[in-house]
């Protein structure tokens, strides 16, 4: 869909469809609605007493114009209290217009964000209204025999005149952010059996040959050779041979450095300790942080940032085989540190062990990881937030507040030394299991630290509740959420302007 702003009046619009919002607080609709309702015979506000619409969240009304004006339909969202506003309201309520214009079978629409510009600039209103409208109208149907193949062509933002030229350059970080997420939402729908750990590498490498990104692909005796042993006893059991991927992307005026890595276990089996069968499903969202990793670098290789930015994939699938790997087993990852195996179905920890002791090895100023990792943090946190946890309170701090603006939900984990207690293991340095049921998330973080550089700042993001869902949220679909593509994006786009 094309995005174009203008500052017209809504009486004026050449539209299928015109789309403005009102608040609770609001007795009268917007003046811009008041004029567009004169050019309609009052249509507007004889629906809004005949529904007593009142602008609560959620409700909507929709206006016939039967050829009065120049638009086909008006139709005005509730958008609840002002004072309760924020910027990810408002990209609900883009997720909400454009399933509702779908349905009403409009291609062409305006949809009205100065009417929405309470406590933020209309250019941030602008960018929100616009993820949410390609995110909500997203769907995976690539296998399905039978689609809905109407889409919607054009969508018109509305703004005043001053702000105009700020929210056409918003817009397009905004189309650049949610594409991204979109791309990586079909990663991680796409099932085991299309993508394995060589398919993601081959993906890794597209994404390079298009935005002239450096890519290295090593494949299981060049990932023995580099003393992985921790991440290759997790790949042993598998058919699908592991790939360790590393992207670069190197600015010339690059003012920091950041490695992110990304848990990509393709398919979680769950190894000698299968998984239950309920368990099991869904179990190709496993991937999700690689695929946020890569969806990543698909926006910034758009938005060019001045900062170096790593991405480290540790892509593997983990499954019950003569060869794999087994409780009890003892091995050592790439900084020598050893484990001892609790579980086999602890194994995104496993890989991503090795990750951090390649990243920490390139001496970057931060490092980031992303992963599908414990269900203890659905358990602690719902389905919805995400943990965060690290060695860098300022870094923790920096990428939460940036989520609060972009509505991904995170929530910080605290690390203490009795839980630290909880790791150790008889016969080697570390268990990859806590040895206490309770605080399982913050003991996965706590193994995740001794392969990380001390001197590096780190933060881990345990992303098990909000990268896949079964149900839907506002602007997520069932199934993936590209979560946090337009957090860390957005992130490394500000610390690259520091």
């Amino acid at each position: 869909m094309e995005f174009k702003i203008t500052s017209g009046h809504l009486k004026n619009a050449r539209v299928k469809g015109v789309v403005s919002f009102l608040f609770k607080e609001q007795k009268k609709f917007p003046l811009e609605i008041q004029e567009l309702d004169e050019v309609l015979d009052g249509a507007v506000s004889q629906i809004k007493r005949e529904l007593k619409f009142d602008g609560s969240e959620g409700k909507f009304m929709v206006v016939p114009t039967f050829g009065k004006g120049k638009t086909d339909f008006v139709i005005i969202f509730g958008a609840g209290s002002k004072k309760d506003f924020n910027l990810d309201k408002a990209r609900r309520l883009g997720a909400l217009s454009v399933k509702k214009l779908k349905e009403l079978k409009i291609d062409r629409f305006l949809i009205d964000g100065e009417a929405l510009s309470v406590k933020d600039s209309q250019g941030d209103t602008a960018q929100a209204l616009t993820e949410g409208i390609i995110l909500g109208g997203y769907r995976f149907d690539k296998y399905l025999s039978k689609k809905d193949n109407f889409k919607i062509k054009e969508v018109q933002i509305r703004v005043s005149r001053r702000y105009k030229k700020l929210a056409e350059e918003q817009v397009k970080t905004g189309e650049i952010l949610a594409n991204a997420q979109n791309f990586t939402r079909d990663l991680v729908n796409e099932p085991g059996n299309v993508i394995t750990p060589q398919k993601l590498a081959e993906i890794a490498e597209e994404l390079a040959k298009q935005y002239g990104f450096e890519v290295k692909i090593y494949d299981e005796d060049e990932i023995e050779k580099m003393g992985m042993n921790a991440y290759l006893a997790v790949a042993k059991g598998s058919a699908n041979p592991p790939r360790f991927i590393h992207l670069t992307y190197r600015p010339k005026n690059a003012k920091r450095e950041v490695a992110l890595i990304g848990k990509g276990l393709t398919f979680d089996s769950g190894g000698l300790n299968i998984k239950p069968g309920d368990y099991m499903r869904w179990m190709k969202s496993d991937k999700a942080g690689a695929c946020a990793v890569l969806g990543v670098f698909k926006a910034i290789g758009e938005l060019k940032p001045d900062i170096t930015v790593h991405g480290i994939i540790a892509a593997a699938e983990n499954m019950p085989d003569g060869k794999s790997y087994r409780p009890d087993d003892i091995i050592k990852a790439k900084n020598g540190v050893s484990i001892e195996i609790g579980n086999t179905d602890a194994e995104g920890r496993l890989t991503l062990a090795d990750a951090l002791c390649y990243a920490s090895e390139l001496k970057p100023d931060m490092i980031i990881d992303m992963a599908t990792l414990t269900g203890a943090c659905i358990v602690a946190l719902g389905e919805y937030t995400a943990g965060v946890m690290g060695n860098s309170q300022k870094l923790i701090e920096e990428i939460i507040e940036v989520s609060q603006k972009t509505g991904e939900w995170m929530w910080q984990l605290p690390f203490n030394d009795m839980l630290r207690e909880h790791i150790k293991a008889p016969h080697a340095d570390v268990y990859n299991i806590g040895t206490t049921r309770y605080g399982g998330a913050i003991t996965a973080g706590l193994f995740l630290e001794k392969f990380v550089d001390k001197k590096i700042p780190w933060v881990h993001i345990d992303i098990a509740g909000p990268a896949h869902n079964t149900r839907g949220w506002y602007y997520h679909p069932k199934g993936a959420t590209g979560f946090p593509v337009r957090t860390i994006t957005t992130f490394l786009k500000k610390k690259s302007e520091e």
